[in-house]
């Protein structure tokens, strides 16, 4: 790992999003709550925020990072027959949660292709990415 010892502890916050397409009858079911594994969004959701937390435990070399705040949120996109998940970890330490708040998109995205992958063979999980980050030596990025 990185050592971040000599760092300042600063405010930070990251958010990333990504989005999974389906079926427009897929896209139904959710909406309608009748997938046959459950509340598709809600158990995304809490998958994701599981995720956020179990980051280092993922993803080698990531620091344990104290998490001040996570937020999982789903927008239905009926045109594109998708689902866009925003992701927003906040935390106050001396590195970055973009990697906290990109496991939190993909989880919940792996979470929603799990739930419907036996209604809907196709459903994809594009463009997962980091939209803005604050904090630390580098400052504000907005990349959205």
């Amino acid at each position: 790992m990185v050592d971040v010892t000599a760092k300042e502890d600063t405010q930070r916050e990251a958010v990333t999003r990504g989005v999974v397409r389906m079926k427009p009858e897929t896209l139904a079911l959710i909406q309608k709550g009748k997938v046959p594994k459950g509340d598709v969004l809600t158990v995304a959701q809490i998958a994701g925020i599981m995720a956020a937390k179990q980051t280092p435990s993922l993803i080698p070399l990531c620091h344990p990072l104290l998490l001040g705040e996570i937020r999982v949120e789903f927008e239905i996109d009926e045109p594109n027959h998708g689902i866009i998940i925003t992701s927003t970890v906040k935390s106050t330490g001396k590195t970055g949660v973009e990697m906290e708040a990109l496991t939190a998109t993909a989880v919940a995205g792996l979470t929603i292709y799990d739930m419907c992958k036996a209604v809907d063979k196709g459903i994809t999980i594009d463009n997962i990415r980091l939209i803005r980050k604050t904090g630390g030596k580098s400052g504000t990025i907005v990349l959205e």
